[in-house]
């Protein structure tokens, strides 16, 4: 048996290597855009691709990954992500670049639900908030160390040397979870059992009837009737899809924006990411605490109206001081971040917890499709100016205002119900 210590540890860094893998190509967004001579729109299209594929994959693991043994879950989605991100690393064209940054995707976006599941299996309920951190620290590390070491590393070789670098601290820890992470079929035996000890239909197999063909239709079906038919859920996909399209679709042309307009160096943009990171890991509980005494709402809206100031001074930023531009950046890491603290909280809580792993899903797949629209559109606004600057950053701002304003609208929708 493993100890429940190790085992987190694994988990935290199978988190930690998809997370930088999905943040790394935003601050070399610069680099891959003059390699490859693309447009912002085109390098719009590499960020988004992950996301789209993120969204497909986590539809099909609602329907599938539950009947897996979840070790074999993991070994096989960790090792399919790790070498996609080596393709990345030999991507020779931006086709080949779209194409693998899709393929990581796919499987690197299930790995955070699957990892949140294995948690929930292994742990009791008694401590698992505290089990939920720890994995759940890995965000921050990825911001604090992986993103600027990922960045240091590209400004020292080529863009090229992140993805290898991820590639194989993947492939080391694939290797530790092969040795050390046992089998994990608890959830197996229970979807096994057959009410009164009856024969099941399918003979005495109750698995094979989980695989028919009508079993398999009302698995896909029930879980977005269910959802659909609900308007407190249905409010709360609307909240999580304005809030994503409020917070992200800035984020990706940021460090760009920096670089080319503002005039941070290669290596100066890791401090974007350092210090915002450093800022959001301290004080990211103290807006958990704060939403507990006095109310998820009350401070989801305070931080939501602090974020506007923030969204708006970044994107009209027009300044050559590095230390004034720090501040707005962080402003805005802490902030964005911080109104995510209350409501993720919230939308946790508009469904029972029998039905919660099915919403949190899907939920999870709305998040990524709001990742791809947001980026889209991001592509579709910022062009490139004959001086070879950035235009239309502040567009993009307002527009991500205008979200922010109906994500805190869409917020008071919400129902706590468990």
């Amino acid at each position: 048996m493993i100890s429940e210590r190790r085992l987190l540890f694994i988990l935290a860094t199978v988190q930690f290597c998809h997370i930088i893998d999905f943040m790394i190509i935003m601050p070399l967004g610069k680099t891959i855009m003059e390699s490859f001579d693309i447009s912002p729109g085109q390098f719009a299209w590499v960020v988004s691709a992950y996301a789209l594929a993120a969204f497909a994959g986590n539809l099909v693991s609602t329907v599938v990954i539950d009947r897996f043994d979840r070790r074999a879950a993991l070994l096989f989605l960790f090792t399919c992500f790790t070498l996609g991100t080596l393709a990345c690393a030999f991507a020779p064209t931006y086709l080949f670049l779209l194409a693998a940054r899709f393929g990581t995707g796919l499987f690197g976006g299930t790995l955070g639900a699957l990892v949140l599941a294995i948690v929930g299996d292994v742990i009791p309920l008694e401590r698992r908030a505290s089990a939920m951190g720890w994995v759940m620290t890995a965000f921050s590390a990825a911001s604090v160390v992986g993103v600027p070491a990922g960045i240091w590393i590209a400004a020292e070789f080529t863009w090229h040397a992140p993805f290898y670098a991820t590639a194989g601290l993947a492939a080391v820890f694939v290797t530790v979870a092969f040795f050390f992470v046992p089998p994990m079929r608890g959830h197996l035996v229970e979807q096994t059992i057959v009410p009164d000890g009856d024969l099941d239909e399918v003979g005495r197999d109750p698995e094979a009837q989980l695989l028919q063909p009508t079993s398999l239709v009302r698995r896909v079906v029930d879980p977005f009737r269910a959802i659909f038919t609900d308007p407190n859920q249905r409010a709360a996909l609307l909240f999580t899809l304005t809030l994503m399209l409020g917070h992200f679709t800035i984020i990706p042309f940021i460090a760009p924006y920096m670089q080319i307009n503002i005039g941070f160096a290669d290596k100066q943009v890791s401090l974007i990411y350092l210090i915002g990171g450093l800022l959001t890991v301290f004080l990211l509980p103290l807006f958990g605490r704060l939403a507990d005494r006095y109310g998820r709402l009350r401070i989801f809206t305070g931080a939501s109206f602090l974020a506007l100031f923030s969204i708006y001074a970044l994107t009209n930023l027009d300044t050559t001081s590095i230390p004034l531009a720090l501040v707005v950046t962080s402003s805005f890491f802490v902030v964005a971040s911080g109104r995510n603290v209350p409501a993720t909280t919230m939308i946790t809580s508009v469904v029972r917890p029998e039905n919660r792993g099915g919403f949190m899903s899907i939920r999870q797949s709305v998040n990524e499709m709001a990742l791809f629209f947001s980026t889209v559109i991001a592509g579709f606004i910022i062009t490139e100016g004959p001086d070879g600057k950035l235009q239309h950053y502040e567009v993009l701002g307002y527009f991500t205002i205008v979200m922010s304003l109906v994500a805190i609208y869409t917020a008071r929708r919400i129902r706590a119900i468990a």
